[in-house]
């Protein structure tokens, strides 16, 4: 599940090019170029997954800072804090902060700060449909791994045509699995607390603290 949710508070530059998906790679330049103009982006989505064979449905909101490598996700009562350094998990729950340094290990473990650049090597692309949502145009670009391996079938990719923002991300897991993540609101160039990313131990002290590295 973390692995689909990261698909998403993950996506947005280039691919390996494709002559015939000229329109597709020119959208997702675009929508790249874009984002990385930004100094910070703040997102709250809406989470669902579902596999019907298994009669599964799962529903949540969450939401997700990203100031350059660094952020601060919230979901599932869970708090991600990653510094740049050490990823801290925060589960008031467990009382428990579990303390580890983000691997390059797992290239298939798309992270939020990978949110805007996921697909830039790994998939081939092609425009797909375009919808009306609610009076916006959203233009999806379907990807598609080229490592037959890949637990991904393949994504849908909407981006909204007049804000060129990341709207909603749609994957079919080769499972039966359909993961959809919709972005509620995209704000940028916010006012950001100086501490945001920083793990304050002080206000845990309580908590069992568990060091993966």
């Amino acid at each position: 599940m973390k692995k689909l949710l990261f698909l998403f508070l993950s996506t947005i530059f280039t691919l390996t090019t494709y002559a015939q998906d000229a329109k597709a790679k020119a959208l997702l330049d675009e929508v790249s170029t874009k984002a990385k103009s930004y100094k910070n982006i703040s997102i709250d989505f809406k989470y669902v997954l579902e596999n019907t064979e298994e009669n599964i449905k799962q529903e949540t909101r969450g939401d997700v800072i990203m100031e350059g490598e660094k952020y601060r996700l919230n979901i599932l009562g869970i708090t991600r804090i990653f510094d740049g350094q050490n990823l801290y998990s925060i589960s008031p729950e467990d009382e428990e902060v579990t303390v580890s340094k983000v691997s390059n290990e797992d290239q298939n473990t798309i992270t939020p700060s990978k949110m805007l650049s996921f697909y830039e090597d790994g998939f081939t692309y092609k425009m797909d449909i375009e919808q009306n949502v609610q009076g916006r145009k959203i233009q999806f670009v379907k990807l598609t791994p080229i490592d037959s391996s890949s637990e991904i079938k393949y994504v849908l990719l909407g981006i909204d045509n007049k804000t060129k923002h990341i709207y909603r991300l749609i994957e079919i897991g080769k499972n039966g699995t359909k993961t959809t993540l919709t972005v509620n609101s995209f704000k940028t160039n916010e006012t950001l607390s100086k501490s945001l990313f920083t793990f304050d131990k002080e206000k845990y002290k309580d908590y069992y603290i568990n060091k993966l590295d």
